[in-house]
């Protein structure tokens, strides 16, 4: 699970793209209680969903045809530019080179091998997000792969993550955790795409705690969403469901087993 005690390699930002800005402040109001505070003037419109003033993710408006809406998992890294070499070096591909934040921390925006886009965080000022764990915030991601190994190497070679097999209904599930902690800081898995056929190609899933999955997946659909994968109770993990907001970026919900007494 992920909280805010960032280490490098695992996630530490998460902002979603969006052709309608007010639109996607609406429906994850709703969905989740998130309140919108705007950046400010020179900040192309970007944004922050906070809950009780502390922010859970960002937001920012895409032009149509400049980017699908999308969901972008950002990691936490040491040197921006080092991590950009990194990626080259494993065969990825830099689609926004590390600049600066006006002093907030350094972003760089990545493809993997298989073209999943996904980004990187160095702390300035801004450490990271200020709430995950908790209901209503990010607390786990997934990669949607074709080739699962192919993946655990690069991001091995480009962010320093390890996977572990861990065993799972019907078969096993590739865990990952930054090498920081070892696998008591597991963040997220690797699936292959190919046991998903709403999975739409490579990309990362932020999973949202929610205390009522059935409900939260009935919410979204009520005011736009899409069900990619309905809820499901996995043994021993939770009630999961797949998601897309009213235009098309993909997240998830997980209700948390409770825990053994």
């Amino acid at each position: 699970m992920l909280t805010t005690h960032f280490v490098d390699g695992a996630p530490n930002w998460i902002d979603v793209g969006t052709p309608d800005i007010d639109g996607t402040i609406s429906f994850y109001r709703g969905l989740f209680g998130w309140q919108y505070l705007s950046a400010g003037p020179g900040s192309g419109g970007y944004g922050f969903f906070q809950l009780d003033g502390r922010t859970v993710t960002g937001a920012m408006p895409v032009e149509e045809g400049q980017a699908p809406p999308a969901w972008t998992v950002y990691f936490r890294s040491p040197d921006a530019q080092a991590t950009a070499k990194a990626v080259e070096g494993a065969h990825g591909t830099v689609l926004f080179q590390p600049a600066d934040v006006m002093g907030e921390g350094r972003v760089g925006v990545f493809a993997d091998p298989a073209g999943c886009v996904f980004g990187i965080w160095q702390p300035g000022r801004t450490k990271g997000v200020d709430v995950a764990g908790e209901p209503n915030s990010l607390t786990w991601v997934e990669l949607f792969t074709p080739d699962v190994a192919a993946a655990a190497a690069f991001y091995h070679a480009s962010l320093g993550l390890e996977t572990s097999a861990v065993p799972f209904p019907g078969g096993t599930y590739t865990c990952v955790n930054p090498a920081e902690g070892g696998q008591d800081a597991m963040f997220g898995g690797i699936v292959p795409t190919d046991v998903d056929p709403a999975a739409a190609g490579p990309h990362w899933v932020p999973y949202f705690a929610v205390a009522d999955t059935d409900a939260t997946v009935a919410k979204a659909r009520e005011t736009g969403g899409g069900v990619t994968m309905a809820a499901t109770t996995i043994e021993g993990v939770g009630r999961i469901a797949r998601l897309t907001d009213p235009y098309g970026a993909r997240f998830a919900v997980i209700t948390g087993m409770p825990s053994p007494t």
